[in-house]
């Protein structure tokens, strides 16, 4: 069975359908390429008998785009060959392009990469119109760029300035947008309705050809070398570079292709496009982003982490204990996905103080049109907020958000637990408490769990699922069910204090604090941690998590620990930690003053002062950028390790997603555990020797790193 089936009609309109055999989407692998070949030669025979072309698909959706499990597997050594064949499949798409017929794209779902691409291609496109659908060009969230003619084609269609969201963001859009954006021509109402029309082009354009194929085309807004849009190029560079901070070379090079491409013809564009592609596609960081944000995830969605035999869960009542900024995130996360929540508080006025923080951010999607006033009363109806455990009962999940004290959470654990369904689960989102102990004040330890979000949860797509000494198998499997009906990315790990994600996330704040009591100027602390690639420098993370917070936690672990029998050692960046709160009055940014000054008007600053209390100038002038890197990266990867070493982290799937979406590691690298990977595990472990050496035994190899390096085996 071909991947394309060709049907002539008596009305001289063909139908190529696109149905790739064994697959539930279209893609643009060997299979597509061989049978599109084919019937690209056979349009050729046939060209006098056809009319007009409709490109169809028998799937739910037109076509999915290329086929990472190929690209991900193209090394350097097969550049040529990989350029020599993405020349031969944009050739075939060129013929039915060139062919002097007209030929139309029946858009009847989600085009997406190499799809939206094919359907470029064509002189017209009619587009089902239904939200659910998504047009656009991702390529660029994978770390590669839009291949197959997307970088020539849209900018000749509506211009550079307006392809560039779409090419360089990844932006993908409904069919309604589309139109208005001019990448679709038409909407249909229904797949007849939509043939119907693709017909009547057809029979009103009986010679077609694209713009840019004809005498005296003109770019819209205006060419490179146009004085509008060369003013505006010339600063484009600085402004993707401040962006990227020069960790991530897609947006750089879909940049390239796009301006280099349309100061010359078309063809020879889409070969200046196909050099840039298999460069990305060789390149490192393409390795990494794919790996991990297109196999890791899907795995993990997937429900790898889930126990087998427990049959699926869908939640129908879910408690919140604690209306603050995470209790009330929560609420709304879950009642966003169609379930009742009961939003307790000690008091109604804090209970109703949670749930105007749903008002608020649904407001806000209804003034910008995303959501309609019934849509907001329907969510706002499935939150109840009450300062009455009473109204607990019958609860299939109960969530405790309360303040991080072993006290007070199982003091709410005991009051809100015997409320629950008869086989409900309780969960806690600690973010450093050990669920085992905090099961202890459990009469249930088998259904209890942890649950640890992130904040804004309304904006963090991770949540830790920690499992305790005595969490069964089953309360694992229903608290991963709950975390992907509220549309959550779901990690599972063992029990220990800060579990990953806090211990990890600690590692890093605590290098960068660590880092000025070396003397080191902030600015220069900062700055290391956003070109390493993590979103913000560790002392702005900080003021965001409060010093004060960081202390008790420090407090409550070194409490927890010396009652074990443990001893506490001290970290370097205690010491400004204690200066900045107890000495200096500086908490962090709720309480208006940390590292940085928070002025009511304006952008926040460092703390001038910083620099007279901390930095040693010789000290400052004379450190290595790279050295502050790799500092940052480098203790956060060797304490995912100990992790997986210690059977916290139970795969390297976890470990990478966690780390990314739960964290902010530099997503160019993949994942912690993926950096460790593509920087070579034994060039890694010797670095980290080195940086031990110079830095303290934090950065002592683990004991699993070595076992590795001796054998240069990769984590997987």
């Amino acid at each position: 069975m071909s991947a394309i089936v060709y049907d002539l009609g008596s009305d001289q309109i063909l139908t190529l359908t696109i149905d790739m055999p064994g697959q539930s989407a279209n893609t643009m692998n060997n299979v597509f390429r061989s049978a599109l070949t084919d019937t690209v030669n056979r349009v050729r025979g046939d060209l006098d008998n056809i009319k007009g072309i409709i490109i169809a698909s028998a799937k739910k959706t037109f076509f999915a785009g290329g086929d990472l499990n190929e690209l991900h597997t193209v090394t350097r050594e097969q550049a040529q060959a990989f350029e020599d064949m993405v020349n031969g499949l944009k050739a075939d798409m060129r013929a039915l392009e060139t062919c002097g017929k007209p030929v139309v794209a029946a858009l009847n779902g989600t085009a997406l990469g190499g799809g939206l691409e094919l359907a470029l291609a064509c002189h017209y496109r009619i587009a089902l119109d239904d939200d659910r659908t998504q047009l656009g060009l991702p390529e660029v969230t994978l770390g590669l760029l839009p291949g197959g003619g997307g970088t020539q084609r849209l900018p000749r269609m509506i211009g550079l300035e307006a392809a560039f969201p779409f090419l360089m963001e990844g932006k993908k859009i409904t069919p309604k947008t589309a139109l208005k954006a001019g990448i679709v021509d038409e909407l249909a109402s229904s797949a007849t309705d939509m043939m119907a029309k693709a017909r009547a082009f057809i029979d009103a354009n009986p010679a077609c050809r694209q713009p840019w194929d004809q005498k005296g085309f003109k770019l819209p807004g205006g060419a490179p070398h146009h004085p509008a849009m060369a003013q505006k190029l010339a600063i484009a560079p600085a402004m993707l570079k401040q962006k990227t901070k020069g960790c991530y070379p897609a947006p750089e090079r879909i940049l390239a292709a796009a301006v280099e491409g349309t100061q010359v013809d078309f063809d020879n564009g889409s070969l200046i496009e196909t050099r840039y592609f298999a460069e990305l596609v060789t390149g490192q960081v393409a390795k990494n982003m794919t790996g991990t944000f297109w196999f890791q995830l899907n795995a993990i969605k997937a429900g790898g982490s889930r126990p087998g035999g427990v049959d699926k869960e869908t939640f129908r009542k879910v408690g919140v204990l604690g209306a603050g900024m995470m209790g009330a995130g929560i609420a709304y996360s879950t009642a966003s996905r169609g379930v009742h929540v009961v939003l307790k508080d000690v008091s109604m006025e804090n209970a109703e103080k949670g749930k105007h923080y749903s008002e608020q951010l649904l407001a806000k999607k209804v003034s910008r049109g995303r959501m309609t006033e019934a849509q907001r009363d329907e969510i706002l109806g499935r939150i109840t907020p009450t300062a009455s455990a009473e109204d607990l009962s019958g609860c299939d999940l109960i969530i405790e958000a309360v303040f991080e004290d072993s006290e007070l959470k199982a003091s709410v654990t005991r009051e809100a637990e015997p409320r629950m369904a008869a086989n409900g689960i309780f969960a806690s989102n600690t973010s450093t408490i050990p669920i085992t102990q905090l099961a202890e004040a459990s009469a249930k330890p088998d259904h209890f769990i942890g649950l640890h979000f992130f904040s804004p949860v309304d904006k963090m797509q991770l949540v830790e699922i920690i499992v305790g000494e005595k969490t069964s198998d089953e309360t694992l499997a229903r608290a991963f069910d709950y975390v992907q009906q509220i549309g959550k990315i779901p990690i599972v790990v063992n029990d220990s204090r800060g579990f990953f994600t806090s211990r990890v996330f600690g590692t890093f704040v605590n290098e960068g604090i660590s880092m000025l009591a070396e003397g080191i100027h902030p600015a220069s602390i900062e700055n290391a941690g956003v070109l390493a690639g993590m979103p913000v420098g560790p002392l702005a993370i900080s003021d965001e998590v409060s010093l004060t917070l960081m202390q008790h936690i420090r407090a409550q672990s070194k409490k927890d620990t010396e009652a074990m029998g443990g001893a506490w050692t001290p970290h370097p960046a205690e010491a400004v930690i204690d200066a900045m709160v107890n000495t200096h009055n500086r908490k962090g940014k709720a309480a208006g003053a940390g590292f940085y000054e928070y002025p009511d008007k304006g952008k926040k600053y460092l703390w001038p002062e910083l620099e007279s209390r901390f930095v040693d100038q010789t000290r400052a002038r004379n450190v290595q950028l790279q050295d502050l890197k790799d500092r940052i990266l480098f203790i956060q990867a060797i304490e995912t390790i100990r992790c997986l070493e210690e059977g916290v982290l139970r795969t390297v799937e976890d470990a990478n997603i966690g780390s990314i979406f739960g964290i902010g590691y530099a997503p160019w690298t993949g994942g912690a555990i993926q950096f460790v990977n593509q920087y070579g595990v034994r060039a890694f472990a010797e670095r980290a020797r080195e940086l031990a050496q110079q830095y303290g035994e934090r950065f002592t190899p683990p004991s699993l790193l070595m076992q590795k390096a001796e054998r240069n085996e990769t984590f997987a």
